[in-house]
């Protein structure tokens, strides 16, 4: 496996690029020597002058041309949504190919992204198409809380119609073995429920006693230590105070929402399933903020080296962020 980690600097027009610059001058020379940004040079030399710094981008960048770069700042732009796709494809090429051992990835613009012609929900369903890959799941990962996804960016209708018991089933078997992976030797899991107080006995629906309860059962006879479902309401203070290692969320804002209260600026995304390992900010391209050089890179540090703990197979609990 190769210990070069890739960064996506994202969508040209956010802040991406500024963050992307700041977090690898901050780097040792050595862990700057094993890392590669996938971007435009022009645009991430002039983020270079915002952020002022001083460093010699060159011989980090794989440039990929973007035609009157750089452009605007905090503008919506489908030349940047085309422009992040191409980064991102060139990158997992290379991590397919064995050339990097972990993709970094800076935010991505939905709307640009879909103005161009790459309908995507996000990076999670790009990077499951561009690897052929059947499944993946979002990890969101911080010191005290770490919540994994049964689904993501549907309507709230839509993501409780896929809280299937199979689809729960894999999705405490993705977060377990990736628990496993960094060190967790027998992963403490909770599965939240879907309907406020787990349905109360069907008095408010009967989704988690038929779809939930199914698939705690299955998997505690694959030997997981799992519990659920657990209320909503008091399942992730309980993971917060160390009750549990992981928190299965059932969608997207059920599992977001806690995450960003406690670690706005450190919480890391995580694909897991995927065949190539892949980490992110855990926020958007905040336009309204773009080209000014205030943008914080906390959270691409946080995502960067939980990069290199998967590039490297360190393997150590605690270690992880």
């Amino acid at each position: 496996m190769s210990y070069i980690i890739g960064i996506t600097m994202g969508d040209p027009c956010g802040v991406g690029p500024e963050i992307t610059v700041r977090a690898v001058a901050e780097m040792s020379e050595q862990d700057r020597g094993a890392t590669r940004i996938y971007g435009n040079l022009k645009t991430l030399e002039a983020a270079r002058e915002i952020v002022g710094v001083s460093l010699d981008l060159a011989p980090l960048v794989i440039d990929i041309e973007i035609e009157g770069a750089p452009l605007p700042w905090g503008e919506l732009s489908k030349e940047a949504g085309d422009a992040a796709f191409r980064f991102i494809d060139r990158a997992v090429q290379d991590a397919m190919s064995g050339e990097i051992g972990c993709i970094v990835t800076a935010p991505i613009n939905k709307e640009a992204l879909n103005l161009a012609g790459h309908h995507y929900d996000g990076h999670t369903g790009m990077l499951r198409h561009l690897t052929n890959s059947s499944a993946a799941y979002m990890l969101l990962a911080s010191e005290r809380l770490k919540v994994i996804h049964v689904s993501t960016h549907v309507a709230l209708q839509e993501a409780i119609r896929r809280s299937t018991t199979e689809r729960v089933l894999a999705t405490i078997r993705a977060g377990d073995a990736h628990l496993k992976r960094i060190g967790y030797e027998n992963p403490r899991i909770a599965v939240a429920g879907i309907n406020p107080h787990c349905g109360e006995n069907g008095l408010f629906g009967t989704e988690d006693d038929d779809q939930i309860v199914p698939a705690v059962v299955a998997a505690r006879a694959e030997g997981v230590q799992v519990e659920g479902p657990i209320s909503a309401d008091t399942v992730f203070h309980r993971a917060y105070t160390g009750a549990f290692d992981l928190v299965v969320a059932q969608y997207h804002d059920q599992g977001h929402i806690p995450i960003k209260l406690v670690a706005f600026d450190t919480a890391v995304n995580v694909s897991v399933e995927l065949p190539i390992d892949r980490t992110s900010v855990d926020h958007g391209t905040a336009f309204d903020i773009a080209g000014k050089g205030i943008a914080n890179h906390g959270n691409m540090n946080s995502a960067i080296a939980y990069a290199r703990k998967l590039a490297g197979g360190k393997n150590n609990q605690g270690e992880a962020v």
